[in-house]
């Protein structure tokens, strides 16, 4: 296939799961791709090589996109790279479950600096690099949105905003033919999770339990939808919110 051939991505957050995923699968659609990566230089630069040896292009650039000065960086490198932009995937995120009396100022600026601030400081970067043509920005929320499971008040905070600010910059943007959506994936298994010790955990349970396909997702069931949205396969489609969830609601 090759939807996104001659196309130019910024995956944020690339060095592992759903982020890496999207970067291959950008990739082995025609995409030239930018891994993005905060402090895991050598998962990145490993997804770049898996990308190369397939005959892709991709290239790993570092930068926190909770910093103004990392995200022009960022672009300005990109740019250099690949020319101008035509896919940002706003995948950059983190995420800890706390009950409400453990809740802290540091944890929470931190969820909103990088899931929100981040997401807002790359869009608008991006804007001043995508073709005249327009193109496409993919943000990455969570069911968590819709479930609020308990003790995940401050991280489905963060992807409640990822929402409004999916619908608000869909509008904003449209003259200038970018469109906005996001993916909104349920229960995903990644490396992320197994370091959290949710792998094994009753949490996975209630993910399952609640899930119609009776499974947690994987980075390989988000990264297709992913490029469907990045594609013109799409192209009638914007402020939408996809539940990439196996019935998860």
């Amino acid at each position: 296939m090759s939807r996104l051939q001659n196309k130019a991505a910024i995956v944020t957050g690339a060095s592992k799961g759903i982020g890496a995923a999207i970067a291959r699968q950008f990739a082995s659609e025609g995409a030239a791709v930018v891994v993005n990566y905060a402090s895991d230089r050598s998962g990145a630069e490993n997804v770049v090589d898996q990308i190369k040896k397939s005959g892709g292009k991709a290239f790993a650039i570092g930068g926190d996109v909770s910093k103004a000065s990392d995200v022009e960086r960022l672009f300005a490198d990109a740019h250099k790279a690949l020319g101008n932009l035509d896919i940002l995937v706003n995948n950059a995120g983190v995420y800890r479950f706390f009950p409400l009396e453990n809740i802290t100022e540091a944890e929470f600026h931190r969820q909103f600096d990088i899931n929100v601030l981040g997401l807002l400081l790359a869009t608008r970067e991006a804007v001043k690099y995508f073709n005249p043509e327009g193109g496409s920005v993919i943000n990455i929320g969570s069911i968590v949105s819709q479930t609020a499971p308990p003790t995940a008040a401050v991280y489905a905070a963060t992807k409640s905003a990822v929402d409004t600010i999916t619908r608000v910059l869909a509008k904003e943007l449209a003259p200038k033919k970018i469109r906005v959506n996001s993916i909104n994936p349920g229960g995903v298994e990644t490396e992320g999770t197994h370091t959290a010790g949710i792998i094994g955990s009753d949490f996975e349970k209630y993910m399952v339990a609640m899930t119609p396909l009776g499974r947690l997702g994987q980075p390989e069931d988000i990264a297709p939808v992913a490029a469907f949205l990045a594609s013109q396969d799409s192209g009638w489609l914007t402020g939408e919110l996809l539940l990439v969830a196996g019935g998860m609601r």
